[in-house]
């Protein structure tokens, strides 16, 4: 039977830059908190603009807060208090990668969303 993946790093990482938005955001995924998972039968999930989330790795390890942006195109997440200061003072969202995060409140204002947390596992 063969392959459906190449075995060579430069194609994966290839494709990884240049894989469509809508695999970009299955990319966007983050690991659902102990009770989420218990609840929805499911480990990951992916991020969206009002989930409340805590980062578990880097400088802003432990830190909980909204979701303030997504860049699926970078698969980069912004949350509300993790932010650094420019040279001229300004603040600005530090981009966090959506495995260093876990989902702890999901915004469920969507309905097909939520029907599409109900339809996995």
């Amino acid at each position: 039977m063969p392959k459906k993946f190449s075995s060579k790093p430069s194609k994966v990482r290839k494709r990884f830059f240049n894989a469509p938005l809508h695999q970009k955001h299955k990319m966007l995924a983050a690991h659902l908190s102990p009770e989420l998972r218990a609840l929805y039968k499911r480990r990951t999930f992916p991020v969206r603009t009002g989930d409340v989330v805590r980062i578990m790795r880097g400088d802003f390890k432990g830190l909980e807060g909204k979701v303030v942006e997504v860049d699926v195109k970078k698969v980069r997440v912004s949350v509300e208090k993790a932010t650094i200061k420019k040279r001229d003072g300004t603040e600005v969202y530090y981009p966090i990668h959506p495995s260093n995060l876990m989902i702890v409140e999901l915004d469920l204002s969507d309905p097909k969303r939520k029907e599409a947390l109900l339809r996995g596992g």
